[in-house]
């Protein structure tokens, strides 16, 4: 069955997970701040004031159960079945025409003011923050999927944050030959592409092929109308237009996934928008930043797949049993049973290098505790952590560019944006398994008398 926006809201609704908002509410004033305290249901807006006629979806997914519905899982199952699923790809499949091209807008009759972009932060302007950009290599033909926010700065113009990665990369190529970069954003379709476009692996990964592994089928596409680029044929919107070489311009502040505004503004690249096609009765998708609330959750799972494949074969096998990945996107806690000396260490150490930039502190700790009850996880740093055996920290590391911690030796805008600060490795394991039980028993947590039978909701009221 396909899935785009439209069966992810059923689905939503069937799991009763969709909160449907009749009352008006401004995108530019109340969105907001409704959207940030939703950290339970996802939310749709069916009177949006100001914008009428439009419906806004948004914390959807608001919390890993949401993630976990998408991927037809559970929360504790999350991590290692997307992260089997990841290995999987589907060339996309071209078509004529699709529900994308029910409207077309061109010239003069694109406004993109007239999305109902919501403001995320009391100290910015509206952001379109749920666009997946699609770029194609010039001399190879890759063709790249990410996530840009995108601050509207008129009717056809908004400004773009590009992390130097590989969106970077093919705009360095653009702009060596002082040429604009061709690009196609879409805007609202089911989470797995999103979770497909958070995704990192080589520069040559098709992020539309990867959404097909995790979808289960071929991702459709049809050709945009003023550019070579393709895309979703089922999306909601699609905005084309052009990076325009070498001009930045100031943009920010936005507040981002750790909670903070201190993240990439300054002169920036400005995006042309040239078109935008969409369906005739588009619902706009919002994504709200912050810690622990939907863009974080859109990141938290395909960071969380890169580095369990990535340390999963440290050493020729590790016994890795889960991972989650921590509020703000910095740290990871690897849930796994060490059987020799070190070989905690050495995991997070493969944390710490993984294909993912973010992570700066690297936890290790044993099948025994609950890694979804952070109290657990701060439990086995008190009891099994020796700070001066246990705990290395390494200086002098680059860092992700958006961490407010870091030295920031070039500004954004360009391609060597980068921070560099300290990264530090926890091992709150117990002794391994090659020490014997004598070592690792007086580190065997209590069990009450009758945990294995005795239930306390059995005998509630």
């Amino acid at each position: 069955m396909p899935k785009d926006m439209r069966t992810w809201i059923r689905e939503l609704e069937d799991a009763r997970e969709l909160a449907h908002i009749t009352k008006p509410v401004h995108p530019h004033t109340q969105m907001g701040s409704l959207l940030y305290q939703s950290r339970e249901k996802a939310l749709l807006f069916e009177n949006v004031e100001g914008f009428q006629g439009w419906k806004v979806l948004g914390m959807a997914p608001a919390n890993l159960r949401h993630a976990a519905l998408a991927y037809g899982t559970t929360v504790e199952k999350l991590i290692p079945t997307a992260a089997q699923r990841a290995l999987s790809r589907k060339p996309t499949e071209l078509v004529s025409t699709g529900p994308i091209k029910e409207v077309i807008l061109k010239g003069n009759e694109v406004d993109i003011t007239k999305l109902p972009a919501h403001i995320a932060g009391s100290e910015e302007t509206p952001y379109i923050a749920a666009g997946l950009m699609i770029a194609r290599d010039p001399d190879t033909g890759i063709r790249n999927i990410a996530f840009h926010r995108l601050q509207i700065k008129g009717p056809r113009k908004t400004g773009a944050l590009i992390v130097p990665r590989h969106t970077r990369q093919i705009l360095d190529k653009h702009e060596a030959r002082n040429e604009p970069m061709p690009v196609s954003i879409f805007i609202g379709h089911h989470p797995l592409y999103y979770m497909a476009a958070a995704s990192t692996g080589p520069f040559e990964m098709d992020e539309l092929e990867l959404a097909g592994g995790l979808i289960g089928e071929p991702v459709k596409v049809v050709k945009c109308e003023t550019n070579d680029l393709e895309v979703p044929f089922d999306a909601e919107i699609v905005l084309e237009g052009q990076i325009l070489p070498n001009v930045r311009e100031d943009e920010g502040p936005f507040s981002e996934f750790h909670d903070y505004y201190v993240a990439g503004m300054g002169k920036n690249p400005v995006v042309q928008i040239d078109c935008i096609t969409m369906r005739h009765d588009a619902i706009f998708k919002a994504i709200q930043n912050g810690s622990e609330v939907e863009g974080c959750i859109f990141h938290k799972v395909p960071f969380g797949v890169s580095v369990y494949n990535h340390i999963k074969n440290i050493g020729g096998y590790v016994n890795l049993h889960n991972l989650l990945v921590l509020p703000g996107l910095f740290g990871i806690v690897v849930q796994m049973t060490p059987r020799f000396y070190g070989e905690a260490k050495q995991v997070l150490m493969g944390v710490l290098s993984s294909p993912i930039l973010h992570p700066k502190v690297a936890i290790a700790v044993d099948e025994d505790v609950n890694i979804f009850n952070y109290w657990e996880i701060l439990w086995a740093i008190n009891t099994r952590c020796n700070p001066q055996e246990d705990i290395v920290v390494i200086p002098g590391a680059r860092m992700h560019p958006m961490d407010p911690t870091g030295f920031e030796p070039f500004p954004p805008g360009g391609p060597y944006w980068h921070r560099v600060g300290g990264k530090v490795i926890i091992d709150a394991t117990k002794p391994p398994l090659c020490a014997g039980e004598q070592a690792r028993k007086p580190f065997e947590r209590l069990k009450p008398m009758g945990w294995e039978t005795v239930r306390l909701e059995d005998f509630l009221p």
